[in-house]
């Protein structure tokens, strides 16, 4: 009997504390990603910083999958895997990295958030109808912005936190842009082993562009504290939490595995405060939860099955 309540339990545990857990791991340290990238930028250029740290994650995934003989993609997997490089992490990630070095890690976390907005526009002019439900949305998370920006009226005066700006936003359209790629193309093998690809190939990308434009530096000259910030983006950012991310996908209803999308920003927001001494006033709070609750409408409507 007893035997049988701990194989009970332990079932219980694997189908669901573990991918909770899993989801509680994304939902934190992928918010606390952004602080460490905000760290890391303040001594070293953005996008070399992105060069290295997708380097060493893919490298990483990419080993280990070599060492245990996976099959290697075929064909037009490699176009996709191509693809989904340049958009997820050359300009997604890579673009953003550079944005929080003219904002907060926390603004930085809740324009990320708004992809979901890219995707119903995007989907509109390629011709498929718009819920009411994702216009509602849309229409309370501008109005969130709204509120939100208004503590930084004084700030859109200076060319660097336009530009700031410019970066995150181009960041989440190119993330939109990728995850309709790979809905519509997804890679028939390993996801982990595709990941991996991803970030290798993003990291060349980035180098030929970083060494054209003339814009790294020797790595002898990259202080300490930037990095153990690639470190922590490596390991947590890159390795840790995105195993998870994909083990929240293949384990929980789509629904709930997306809530980390409304505590990543909020996670960024509040540590920002607490050891950046990032702005944090009402009327932030009140305009990012607003948003927030507009892109869980859109979520939503992007999730609802449609009539036929």
């Amino acid at each position: 009997m007893k035997a049988k309540l701990q194989n009970a339990f332990s079932n219980r545990i694997d189908a669901i504390g573990l991918p909770i857990l899993a989801l509680c791991c994304v939902s934190f340290f992928w918010g606390t990603t952004w602080l460490a990238s905000k760290e890391g930028v303040k001594h070293m250029p953005a996008l070399q910083l992105a060069t290295i740290r997708q380097f060493l994650g893919g490298l990483l995934y990419v080993l280990y999958f070599v060492l245990k003989k996976a099959p290697w993609p075929k064909g037009k997997q490699w176009r996709t895997i191509l693809v989904l490089a340049l958009l997820n992490f050359a300009l997604s990630n890579g673009l953003s990295t550079w944005g929080v070095k003219y904002i907060s890690s926390g603004l930085g976390a809740i324009i990320a958030a708004i992809f979901p907005i890219w995707i119903v526009i995007i989907c509109f002019f390629q011709g498929e109808r718009v819920a009411k439900l994702a216009i509602i949305g849309l229409l309370i998370s501008f109005g969130g912005i709204c509120i939100i920006f208004m503590d930084y009226l004084a700030d859109f005066i200076r060319p660097e936190f336009q530009f700031g700006i410019l970066l995150s936003l181009t960041a989440t359209v190119t993330w939109a842009f990728g995850i309709l790629q790979t809905t519509k193309q997804a890679v028939n093998f390993n996801p982990y082993f595709s990941l991996g690809l991803q970030m290798l190939l993003s990291s060349f990308i980035l180098f030929v562009i970083t060494e054209a434009t003339g814009t790294n530096i020797p790595l002898r000259q990259i202080p300490p504290a930037s990095w153990w910030s690639i470190g922590y983006l490596v390991i947590v950012g890159s390795v840790f939490t995105f195993i998870a991310f994909i083990y929240t996908l293949q384990h929980l209803p789509k629904e709930i595995s997306s809530i980390y999308v409304y505590i990543n920003p909020i996670v960024a927001i509040v540590l920002g405060f607490f050891i950046f001494g990032e702005t944090l006033t009402q009327t932030i709070a009140v305009g990012s939860m607003v948003t927030l609750i507009g892109l869980y409408l859109v979520n939503k409507s992007i999730r609802k099955p449609k009539l036929k």
